[in-house]
């Protein structure tokens, strides 16, 4: 039997960060992966020398001053990601109707860029992104120095992305054009709040960069900074249950044999999950629990990464996002069986490389296209489920070249992920890449706290907020702060 302050489970990006932001503080942690491989979304994996990002394919808000730079530079890991800026001019290229428009860094580059394709919309631009700036602000360097870890948005969450963007113009094209990177949080018209899309676009255009070493970096240097603080993380160690007695957690279970005491416990994995490992208790309320279990995920994504020949294909230092349909935003019921819009990003090695090597296509997709494989493990689901993953890779290439962007010649191998992987590799609950759904029209009812009702248990992760790396990093953040108080962390980061 082991003994530590505060078990983690999950070594995702939000784990990881909880336990760097405790260790530092001096509590003794333990972090708990079931997987032989640590990060999460931001695991990197080789395939012929090839270094394959799994979910995080750009970051934002990196500049000097800006947000999530300094939570990085609080965890002392800035200074020693090897990362690329993206064109300040074109950080990501929207395609639609046969148009390409550019999203530019910067609150008035961005305008500037789009003004020319509208140009009656300088107004109707501009109130966007002052729109944006708010939903940005709400988590600024200055409040942490302040003591605030975010102000309310509830207002934000209130409000539907869709309906947003018809209100600030009547002109459809631009109303595309400005959900064109919907994917980026599971958009779905019906539900998507503008908190989500605020946030996460705003981050971008703050300051967009990519990886040169794959985004595995990140959770490889906060490994480092847990163990340098005495704390320890452990691979191949999978909770199989979170002890409880006299209504509190004492411990956990691992690998149904060995067990962990700890004055606290961490969860970094889906809420529904959590409850399904926690022992029964009076404490957790059969209605909290049904509501857990009844709240709805996005959808998860398959990706298509194409290992290029040698000097191929150009690297292009932006992501490019096809839309093939008349409505940009992802309907399963329209778009399921089919492809009708992708991302596309690029990598290379070299931090000036010219040419790409490594392009990765992403487009949405929901369980529901591999129900024939859902009892299935990995390396183990049979000729039928490579020959699904063959064929729509087959779509996919087809969908690009008809929008512009073939790949002809260049291709030396390809490898594939589904929502299976994301379900096997990172414990989402039903493959989902963004989590749980948070809908515009009742916010609350999928607000998950990181308070449970154990009083030592406690959540984490991008079910808490938002998903990605900021706003998952802000949920860590209250996660810490309900151990060790908002002002003194906030005021820690804010002036690290």
């Amino acid at each position: 039997m082991s003994a530590y302050d505060i078990l983690i489970i999950g070594s995702g990006l939000g784990g990881l960060e909880c336990a760097a932001i405790l260790s530092k503080e001096g509590h003794h942690v333990c972090v708990l992966e079931k997987n032989e491989q640590f990060g999460g979304c931001f695991q990197t994996y080789k395939r012929k020398g090839k270094l394959l990002d799994t979910g995080i394919h750009y970051i934002g808000s990196l500049d000097d001053g800006q947000i999530l730079n300094q939570y990085f530079r609080y965890f002392g890991i800035m200074d020693k990601l090897n990362v690329r800026r993206m064109d300040t001019d074109v950080f990501d290229r929207i395609y639609y109707q046969g148009k390409g428009y550019n999203y530019a860094m910067g609150h008035e580059n961005f305008i500037e860029s789009l003004h020319p394709s509208f140009p009656k919309e300088r107004e109707n631009l501009k109130a966007y992104i002052e729109l944006l700036h708010k939903v940005g602000n709400l988590i600024s360097v200055d409040n942490l120095k302040e003591g605030i870890i975010s102000k309310e948005g509830l207002q934000y969450f209130s409000m539907s992305a869709a309906q947003v963007l018809e209100t600030i113009t009547p002109n459809r094209e631009l109303q595309q054009v400005l959900a064109g990177t919907s994917l980026l949080y599971g958009g779905i018209k019906s539900v998507s709040t503008f908190y989500h899309h605020g946030m996460i676009n705003n981050s971008y255009i703050e300051g967009a960069y990519r990886f040169v070493k794959g985004s595995m970096q990140v959770s490889t240097e906060l490994i480092e900074v847990i163990r340098s603080h005495g704390g320890t993380v452990r691979n191949n160690s999978e909770v199989t249950r979170i002890i409880v007695e006299n209504d509190q957690v004492t411990g956990v279970v691992v690998n149904g044999e060995e067990v962990l005491d700890s004055k606290y416990v961490i969860s970094n994995v889906h809420p529904k999950r959590t409850f399904e490992l926690t022992d029964k208790s009076r404490k957790i309320r059969n209605a909290y629990l049904s509501r857990i279990n009844s709240l709805k995920n996005t959808y998860g994504v398959f990706t298509a990464y194409l290992i290029l020949k040698k000097n191929s294909y150009p690297y292009l230092n932006y992501n490019v996002y096809l839309h093939g349909a008349n409505d940009v935003w992802y309907q399963k019921e329209r778009d399921q069986g089919t492809v009708n819009s992708c991302m596309i990003a690029m990598q290379t090695s070299e931090p000036n490389g010219k040419y790409a090597e490594v392009i990765s296509i992403l487009i949405p997709m929901y369980m529901d296209e591999l129900l024939e494989w859902e009892n299935s493990s990995p390396e183990k689901r049979g000729d039928s489920y490579r020959i699904f993953k063959e064929r729509k890779t087959d779509q996919i290439l087809t969908f690009c070249k008809q929008q512009g962007y073939s790949f002809d010649g260049c291709i030396d191998s390809i490898y594939t992920t589904s929502p299976l992987s994301y379900r096997d590799y990172t414990a989402t609950v039903d493959g989902s890449a963004y989590g749980i759904i948070k809908d515009y029209k009742c916010p609350q009812v999928g607000f998950i706290s990181a308070k449970t009702k154990l009083g030592n248990l406690l959540l984490t992760g991008q079910n808490l907020n938002v998903h990605g790396a900021l706003g998952v990093t802000l949920s860590a953040m209250i996660t810490c702060s309900e151990l060790i108080g908002e002002e003194y962390l906030a005021k820690k980061v804010g002036y690290a």
